[in-house]
């Protein structure tokens, strides 16, 4: 229906792969959240139930990724205009990518500019905090290296990976059933904490490092559905100390010198 609205459908037909929409960094707020003299949906909702990939995050307009706070929290983008008002649905994975700074030489030496580590610390700022707190899993990836490209291949590939995907989200799928919940991150208020509650040890870390990181109420209730992805994961029925541990180890860390 949204592809219908849109006029995106090739020639009627219904597409029947999961969207995925990668919108350039130069993207107004109407083009990625809805709007026009015609109220359209906007990408966040050409991706609904889908993958909206945001590259080089910190180049997009603060404003407009801003105005994706509210579509990643209800999972709905609301549109107001003079002549309409429009709720169109936005429920996405959000995944994004940007270099450490802007010359992307952080940590190394020889080729970091002489603004380093500040400049990680301006250019990572581009992007708000209530933004980052959206994004439950913040993982700093190394950059490859010719050797790299020379190692044998990982002992679990991408199809065993998948497997295990399947697995954890069938398990979610048979947990979620009676809450009217599709995943994990849908889970919320009784449901969240009957499926999700970490065993003693598990609350006892998480309570821990809620003062120490000084997590937001959001940023606790996502850690919790985090840690309930990585057991199911890991085929374990009860959240403990290190799945609440891992969880934890993906929250946005500060700029390295």
């Amino acid at each position: 229906m949204v592809q219908s609205v849109a006029g995106t459908l090739e020639e009627g037909r219904i597409n029947r792969a999961r969207p995925f929409r990668a919108p350039h960094h130069s993207a107004s707020m109407a083009a990625l959240t809805g709007g026009g003299l015609r109220v359209k949906p906007g990408e966040v909702s050409l991706a609904h139930l889908g993958v909206l990939f945001l590259d080089e995050l910190p180049e997009f307009q603060r404003a407009v990724l801003d105005s994706l706070r509210q579509p990643l929290e209800t999972g709905k983008v609301d549109v107001a205009r003079a002549n309409a008002h429009v709720t169109f649905p936005a429920n996405v994975q959000l995944i994004a990518a940007m270099n450490p700074c802007r010359c992307g030489h952080l940590g190394d030496a020889a080729l970091a500019c002489s603004r380093a580590p500040k400049c990680a610390a301006d250019y990572q700022s581009k992007v708000s905090g209530p933004m980052l707190d959206r994004i439950d899993l913040h993982v700093e990836v190394d950059p490859v290296s010719a050797a790299d490209l020379a190692l044998p291949p990982p002992a679990e590939g991408s199809r065993e990976v998948a497997a295990r995907v399947m697995a954890a989200r069938q398990r979610q799928t048979a947990r979620c059933d009676a809450t009217g919940a599709r995943t994990n991150a849908d889970l919320d208020g009784d449901a969240l904490e009957q499926f999700a509650t970490p065993d003693d040890a598990g609350r006892e870390l998480l309570m821990q490092a809620a003062t120490a990181m000084r997590l937001s109420a959001r940023s606790y209730t996502r850690m919790l559905r985090v840690a309930r992805t990585i057991a199911d994961l890991a085929g374990a029925e009860t959240v403990g100390r290190i799945h609440v541990a891992e969880a934890l180890s993906y929250r946005r860390q500060p700029p390295r010198a």
